[in-house]
């Protein structure tokens, strides 16, 4: 019989444990970040059938991929996300196209953790309405930077320069360095 995890074990402790073979850590950090990724899933893909395989398959490859993790890069809770967003986004990639109105897919998500929510939505409307635009299209929409340029018009090189500064300056409005 195993030891149970300690709850307030961090979540690099976790992922060391799922990485050994230990099937509660991934339970906990499922109990803990689940409605994150679902949150985004909706905003993303909006049909609950897809949203709940991706985040099915988002832990799946956490867990997976556990050994391969490091905490110099990002924190456990950015590199779940990344793993749930490159998911959602492959879901999109192999939808057939079907176009939403940005007003349609841009509708408020609730997010489960409303410090959260409230910060990201103040860094987000720091943004001018292009910058906005911009990051809205590349994040939830998945475009690639010669997509975006394409799209609007710009030259790929200000496409990257003016998302750089849109990060740029959300980082800077929540208090964090570039």
């Amino acid at each position: 019989m195993t030891q149970p995890l300690h709850p307030d074990l961090p979540d690099e402790a976790l992922i060391r444990a799922m990485a050994a073979g230990t099937e509660d850590a991934l339970q906990e950090l499922h109990r803990r970040y689940a409605r994150l990724l679902y949150s985004l899933g909706h905003r993303m893909l909006r049909q609950t059938d897809d949203v709940e395989s991706c985040v099915q398959d988002t832990f799946m490859n956490a867990w997976r991929h556990a050994a391969r993790f490091d905490p110099a890069r990002a924190s456990a809770k950015t590199w779940l996300v990344s793993i749930a967003h490159h998911r959602f986004l492959q879901e999109l990639r192999d939808r057939p196209d079907t176009p939403l109105e940005i007003e349609e897919w841009d509708a408020p998500t609730p997010a489960p953790d409303a410090d959260a929510q409230v910060m990201a939505q103040h860094a987000v409307h720091a943004l001018d309405d292009a910058q906005r635009h911009l990051v809205e299209l590349a994040y939830y929409r998945g475009y690639s930077h010669s997509e975006l340029a394409i799209l609007t018009g710009l030259p790929v090189g200000t496409v990257k320069s003016r998302l750089r500064s849109a990060i740029d300056r959300m980082r800077s409005h929540l208090g964090r360095p570039s």
